[in-house]
């Protein structure tokens, strides 16, 4: 069943394409490899993949999140309709794949499901995460009823004694009921969508329950469990949340006792080219580790997007990046280039 739910996904992924996305893509990958070897950037094509954040606000208080931390330096408050509505008329004839997720509880925006159907509209991947303590069954089935591609629930524990230690002011049993409705909600309406995802992010209190995390993924019958490994920002002298078991982790111990990300720092970045983050009031971020928007590269609202992605701000940021990437440094503690998911199939 899950490798059939996984084929229909890839389906329906490849159903949101067009002949100009895919001519869009090829313009990408060849100015990227053009860019990577000339160190000079070179950009073509528009992103094919971007990240919509709904809202800032979020019900929990997970000690690595800017938005559990309430610690954020931007403004703070959530995505209007006819924000929305602007940038997908600028980006909806070359975007494929849209994550509504920065920062932030999606549910929480009283309208997020009206924002999902006017993607759909526009032949779109849609995807969302959640931590599902707002999924109780008459919104299960809103979702289903949406036409959302991909729900990803954070599972980051099976027990409540171990959640709580990263989910900070949630409730596990919440969780597991979130994700029964919304499996059984889409059993109701015979629908194979969305495609739901455990994602378990793998830090030190939970990482004894890896196994339990795959069982109860098989007993709730989600469709996909994916383990990954956490961001932490204070690293380099160890940290509680880090795990023991050295795959799980991002980073590694050095001889001089330090602690250092695994994957070399190399001066490219395929992000850089394909995508980008619509933050909720639409300043446009080059990537999802920019969580501050310490790097706007313009606002969505005052110009067309295209002058903002082939703008002189965006092409100096790439050609920092392909000539001194360490310079940057929301890309010091970047796993790109390196094996994040720690399950087969994911990015």
């Amino acid at each position: 069943m899950a490798a059939r739910a996984e084929i229909r996904d890839a389906f329906r992924m490849l159903r949101a394409l067009t002949p100009y996305k895919l001519y869009n893509a090829a313009l990408l990958w060849g100015s990227y490899h053009y860019s990577r070897a000339r160190k000079n950037p070179l950009q073509l094509g528009m992103p094919m993949a971007v990240s919509v954040e709904p809202t800032t606000s979020c019900n929990l208080r997970c000690p690595e999140c800017p938005s559990g931390l309430r610690s954020f330096s931007r403004p703070t408050g959530m995505l209007r309709k006819e924000v929305f509505e602007k940038i997908l008329d600028d980006i909806s004839r070359h975007v494929w794949f849209l994550t509504f997720y920065f920062q932030g509880e999606p549910f929480l925006h009283p309208n997020f499901l009206e924002l999902v159907k006017a993607a759909k509209k526009r032949r779109i991947y849609v995807s969302t995460s959640t931590n599902a303590h707002y999924m109780g069954k008459d919104m299960a089935r809103r979702v289903v009823e949406s036409g959302i591609d991909r729900v990803i629930i954070s599972i980051d524990g099976t027990t409540q004694e171990v959640y709580k230690q990263y989910r900070v002011g949630g409730k596990i049993d919440k969780v597991i009921e979130g994700a029964k409705n919304l499996v059984e909600a889409k059993k109701n309406l015979s629908s194979a969508t969305p495609y739901v995802i455990f994602q378990f992010l793998v830090v030190k209190p939970n990482e004894h329950q890896v196994e339990d995390a795959r069982q109860l993924a098989r007993e709730l019958g989600v469709d996909e469990i994916k383990f990954k490994s956490a961001q932490l920002y204070d690293f380099e002298n160890g940290n509680p949340l880090m795990p023991e078991a050295e795959e799980f982790s991002r980073y590694r111990k050095g001889k001089d006792g330090k602690y250092r990300i695994k994957n070399r720092l190399l001066d490219q970045c395929w992000k850089m080219w394909h995508s980008c983050v619509f933050t909720w009031d639409a300043d446009v971020v080059p990537c999802c580790f920019d969580k501050d928007a310490k790097y706007p590269m313009g606002s969505a609202l005052e110009k067309p997007f295209r002058e903002v992605w082939k703008g002189e701000k965006y092409r100096r940021f790439r050609a920092t990046l392909l000539n001194g990437r360490s310079q940057i440094d929301i890309c010091n503690n970047c796993t790109e280039g390196t094996r994040v998911w720690l399950e087969a199939g994911a990015e």
